[in-house]
């Protein structure tokens, strides 16, 4: 049996990598996890049962990131010595990589962010294992797995997820109500720095243009402006994918959100500057290609993209055309764990054979 330190910085790293915990550990493998306290990161290893140690809240600015590697890297350390851990599992993780690299231990990263290269200069080099969607556009070298599928569907695949409709309940709606998303970023991380998405009369003319076609929540990372804040979504957000899941038409700034509505099926449109042609990441153009995802580099455009879809009530072509996606990929939690319990010989066993992967297929039936 294997011992785990997963290092998890971000909310959407809890989503990847709970049901894949819950397995192993069901499996008889121990994990520990470290976590940075980000946005709503511990509400959600909270209320999904996950024990995690704190390893602070991080820095903004370079120079204070830079300084608080250190830090993050003390408190990594101080609980692998204890924990002794046979490998490091995260997400693209500076951390887990430079301590797995201090006690001789294997790392595994998964990553699908192309243009995350301070990250990436970060911890590729002490990492042994790099785990890709087949659509990521770099390559990494010998050290490269890629998988035909999306990280997003680690939570979100049918044999993880179905919707609850009591989400609606929670906010005086009905399954009959139409209602539109708007998500606004804080714009912060490493990977944005030169990069925007929508200014503040923009925000303003998506909600006075759209709210005759349905009822407008708006999640945000910061601050939302007295005109726009009795929009702002207040839920739970473990209950976030249920709401999701309902939702007549997402547009948005993050990419994270967005993919989770085209793996859902539903209508959603991203638009940032990280979408130029030289940046935007290989999983949205696949995502576009399957007809499950609308990409903007700026906002010109996006008011009438999201009219004509509420208009046509495009939300059954874009389920079947989700469903036409999942037939053709990977449950992405099954192949993790059983990579994770075998390595390294699973790894030798996809490098040979990239193919083995597709014994991991998902099961549509609840689709």
């Amino acid at each position: 049996m294997k011992k785990i330190l997963l290092d998890i910085g971000h909310p959407g790293h809890v989503h990847y990598f709970r049901n894949a915990i819950r397995m192993l550990e069901q499996r008889g493998h121990q994990v520990t996890v470290v976590a940075r306290d980000k946005e709503v990161t511990f509400s959600l290893l909270k209320s999904y049962g996950i024990p995690y140690t704190s390893r602070g809240t991080g820095s903004k600015g370079l120079l204070s990131k830079l300084l608080y590697t250190l830090k993050g890297d003390y408190h990594l350390l101080q609980v692998a010595r204890t924990f002794r851990p046979d490998l490091f599992l995260s997400f693209g993780s500076p951390y887990a990589a430079q301590v797995s690299w201090l006690m001789g231990k294997p790392h595994i990263a998964f990553d699908d962010t192309e243009h995350a290269r301070l990250g990436q200069l970060m911890y590729r080099p002490f990492t042994r294992t790099v785990v890709t969607p087949q659509a990521y556009r770099q390559e990494v070298g010998p050290r490269q797995v890629r998988f035909d599928s999306f990280i997003e569907l680690c939570h979100l695949a049918p044999a993880y997820f179905q919707p609850d409709p009591g989400v609606l309940t929670d906010l005086g709606l009905t399954p009959a109500d139409p209602f539109i998303l708007l998500r606004f970023v804080s714009w912060d991380a490493n990977h944005d720095v030169g990069h925007q998405g929508l200014t503040f009369t923009q925000k303003l003319q998506l909600v006075d243009q759209l709210k005759a076609y349905g009822r407008i929540f708006i999640s945000s990372e910061g601050k939302l402006p007295a005109e726009l804040e009795l929009y702002r979504l207040r839920l739970a957000p473990e209950k976030l994918h249920h709401l999701l899941a309902y939702a007549s038409l997402y547009i948005g700034e993050g990419s994270t959100t967005a993919s989770e509505c085209a793996l859902l099926g539903v209508p959603n449109i991203l638009v940032n500057s990280l979408l130029a042609p030289a940046t935007r990441p290989g999983v949205h153009t696949e995502l576009e290609r399957y007809g499950v995802q609308a990409l903007f580099v700026s906002f010109e455009g996006v008011l009438e993209k999201a009219v004509a879809l509420l208009r046509e009530d495009a939300r059954t072509e874009w389920q079947e055309r989700r469903r036409r996606l999942l037939d053709e990929k990977i449950d992405v939690t099954a192949f993790m764990v059983w990579l994770v319990e075998n390595y390294p010989a699973s790894l030798h066993v996809i490098n040979e054979n990239p193919s083995y992967q597709y014994r991991f297929k998902m099961v549509l039936e609840q689709v």
